[in-house]
């Protein structure tokens, strides 16, 4: 198929804007989450905030850490814990590498988006970043600003 067609298909449940523009993209992977029963249906709900989420790597295992899923609005008193560290389903082979890219090079991992398959499963695409320093944001932002102002201005000539 398409994976472009594929893209459109996945609902977005989340994304973390931040981190386009606080780090340097360099590689993604898309993971699965272990989640409880009521961390699901907040989810549906819309009670995710990735903002300030990164993924910590602990004895081969990947967790996803400071990831906010609020309660679930219609659960009983035993509701999960909003802010828990949640496990990443990765293959060992993808563990492995992100393990020694983060040790040996600083790189970090952070989420990107979060979001449902076509089969209704969740999935969090994460990415294997670098800092961006202080003035590579602000080049950023001054290069973004020249583009919308010559798109505007080309837009009062059509």
């Amino acid at each position: 198929m398409n994976k472009k067609k594929d893209d459109q298909r996945l609902k977005n449940i989340t994304v973390n804007k931040k981190a386009f523009h606080d780090y340097e993209i360099i590689e993604k992977l898309e993971a699965g989450m272990a989640l409880l029963g009521s961390e699901v249906k907040a989810i549906r709900e819309g009670r995710v905030n990735l903002k300030d989420s990164y993924v910590d790597m602990k004895e081969e295992e990947a967790f996803l850490v400071n990831a906010h899923i609020g309660p679930y609005s219609n659960a009983s008193y035993n509701n999960h814990e909003p802010e828990r560290k949640r496990k990443l389903l990765l293959h060992k082979q993808e563990l492995h590498k992100l393990d020694k890219k983060v040790n040996t090079r600083g790189f970090t991992i952070i989420p990107l988006r979060m979001y449902f398959t076509p089969k209704g499963l969740v999935k969090i695409e994460i990415a294997l970043a670098k800092g961006k320093r202080a003035y590579d944001k602000k080049q950023q932002i001054i290069e973004r600003d020249i583009k919308r102002e010559m798109d505007r201005e080309l837009k009062k000539f059509r």
